[in-house]
Parts: structure tokens; sequence; C-alpha cells
């Protein structure tokens, strides 16, 4: 017994077929049938999407940590410069200072 073509559903109607089953009363059996498709999808939809949801977190923790870094090397470059400035200064002072 051969089975038909695989079918391929947007990403889009697995959102709203997830949705429905936060609805109140919904279960996957009773989603399942209004959608046409087995009982066990919308539960590997949610899975997936929560999957994508904690991917996209990590990665947007990923990045901040990575200008955190480049932010603080650029707070000690700037605090070194500013040290050099000041030295610079007290010994430009000093010496027109002197008469």
């Amino acid at each position: 017994m051969s089975k038909g073509p695989r079918r391929r559903f947007t990403a889009e109607f697995k959102e709203q077929a997830v949705a429905r089953l936060s609805k109140s009363g919904a279960t996957q059996a009773s989603v399942a049938q209004e959608l046409g498709i087995t009982s066990s999808q919308p539960k590997g939809w949610r899975l997936e999407l929560e999957a994508a949801g904690s991917a996209e977190a990590v990665r947007r923790q990923k990045a901040e940590a990575a200008e955190l870094a480049e932010l603080r090397r650029e707070n000690r470059r700037l605090k070194e410069e500013v040290e050099v400035m000041r030295k610079a200064s007290a010994f430009f002072a000093q010496w027109a200072a002197k008469p």
C-alpha cells in the first residue's frame, strides 16, 4: 500500500494550528480533525515553535553578550586615552609654568 504525496504546510498554517490548541476545550484530536491532519502533528508543531523561540532567545543572548564585550573593550581603551591625556596635560601645564 503506497501513501499519497507528502503534504507540506506553511509556517503560518502551523502557527494557527498551534494557536487553536491554546483555546479552551481544544484537544489535539479535535484540532487535527478540523484541519485534516494527523493527531500528532499539532503537538510536533508546538514543540517545533517552542524550540525555534528558545533558539532565537539564545541567538539574541549571544549577540547581546558579544556587544557587551565590545563595549567593555572600547570603554577600557577610552579610559586609557583619558589617562594619557590627563598626564600630558599635567606635563605641559608644568612646562608652561616655568619662566
